[in-house]
């Protein structure tokens, strides 16, 4: 596998991070405050289950997914984030991928993403999260496969440092799904055959 790229050189940022105190802010909160913060600016704030992200190649791939499904305009919806959401888990539907990545009542190890110029250090002050190295990156785990939806069955043949390549042909096979070609995520009516 070719090496990743220097995180100075990188447009996404990543730090691991967990919670002050068990269970505060509650999921819902830190939901809100990442809608609230995502429509401030539109460089990109994300919010990920830790158990769920295996190491820093997998979430580069899902970067370089979406931006060249962007570039193509295949965008399969409006919100980048979200769409990242999609690559990340290898799933085509949204509510399908929350579940897998997404924060939950459970989370308490976080990823927390951000596109430059924004800083992770407020992002972490704002969803009262403190940095923690050991959470991210970390490699691929069962409990990764696991919340990823890969079955025993997919990975009992392969060693332990193959696990990350199962989890990447996952990434990829999210552009195998039929795409909208408008670019915007959303049926397009102006379609329709004219009579």
């Amino acid at each position: 596998m070719s090496p990743v790229p220097a995180p100075a050189t990188r447009s996404l940022q990543a730090v691991g991070a967990r919670r002050r105190a068990t269970g505060v802010p509650p999921a819902a909160e830190l939901i809100s405050r990442l809608r609230a913060e995502s429509a401030r600016s539109p460089a990109l704030v994300g919010l990920l289950d830790a158990d769920a992200i295996g190491g820093e190649r997998h979430l580069l791939s899902a970067w370089a997914h979406l931006g060249r499904s962007r570039a193509r305009g295949e965008s399969r919806l409006r919100d980048r984030g979200a769409e990242l959401v999609l690559y990340l888990s290898g799933e085509d539907q949204l509510p399908r991928a929350l579940s897998r990545v997404g924060v939950g009542a459970g989370t308490e190890r976080f990823v927390l993403i951000a596109e430059r110029p924004r800083e992770l250090a407020p992002l972490l002050a704002l969803f009262e999260l403190v940095e923690d190295p050991s959470v991210y990156p970390q490699p691929v785990t069962e409990r990764t496969l696991e919340k990823l939806g890969i079955a025993p069955v997919e990975h009992s043949l392969l060693t332990k440092e193959q696990w990350e390549g199962l989890v990447l042909e996952r990434v990829a096979f999210v552009d195998l799904a039929p795409a909208r070609p408008t670019g915007t995520g959303a049926p397009d009516a102006a379609k329709k055959p004219k009579a």
